[in-house]
């Protein structure tokens, strides 16, 4: 249930940020997103590893 719950999360999230976009409250590509805040979504990733494991 934990994976169906973060997958959500994702998908809301993801979702959010293409609406935000969209109404213009966001002005940058999708690439300077990545560029900039990939070793975020590793540091969650690993966060998320290390909390299934107890």
């Amino acid at each position: 249930m934990g994976s169906n719950v973060f997958a959500a999360l994702v998908l809301i999230g993801v979702g959010l940020f293409f609406l935000a976009r969209n109404l213009g409250w966001i002005n940058t590509g999708i690439g300077a997103l990545l560029a900039t805040w990939w070793p975020a979504a590793l540091v969650v990733v690993g966060v998320v590893m290390l909390l299934k494991r107890k």
